[in-house]
């Protein structure tokens, strides 16, 4: 996936964060071939793909037990981050007072919103966003 500040593939070669997923999100992935419509974060280990749909209004991501994406990764915050769907298909993503920053495209985000194709860093996990149209 390619973006304005590079490839997504390019970036999370160092940074794979499929191994990060807990065992209960990686239940829910999808392959990138034909998903169905909707949200989704993708998640890389080196060449091999991943999407976690976004189902929720709301989803909660960070380290901790109660987070509805976890990530096992000790750069992540407890509450690292929120994704909230928006009406009229807007998404946003809020930084949940992070110790190490929550980043869109490169840059440091309180919140912010997602497009197709963007680059989102929690600590040193990198994930990319994706919209699947019907």
């Amino acid at each position: 996936m390619s973006t304005a500040t590079g490839t997504v593939s390019s970036v999370t070669a160092r940074h794979d964060a499929l191994p990060a997923l807990d065992q209960n999100v990686r239940r829910q992935v999808v392959g990138p071939e034909d998903p169905p419509p909707g949200r989704y974060l993708v998640v890389q280990q080196g060449d091999d793909e991943r999407l976690v749909p976004l189902d929720a209004e709301v989803t909660r991501i960070g380290r901790g037990f109660s987070a509805d994406l976890r990530l096992d990764d000790m750069t992540v915050s407890r509450r690292h981050a929120i994704v909230a769907a928006l009406g009229g298909g807007r998404v946003r993503i809020l930084d949940d007072r992070s110790v190490n920053g929550t980043f869109v495209n490169g840059r440091p985000v309180v919140e912010a919103e997602l497009a197709d194709g963007d680059v989102i860093t929690l600590g040193s996990v990198i994930l990319g966003y994706r919209e699947v149209s019907a």
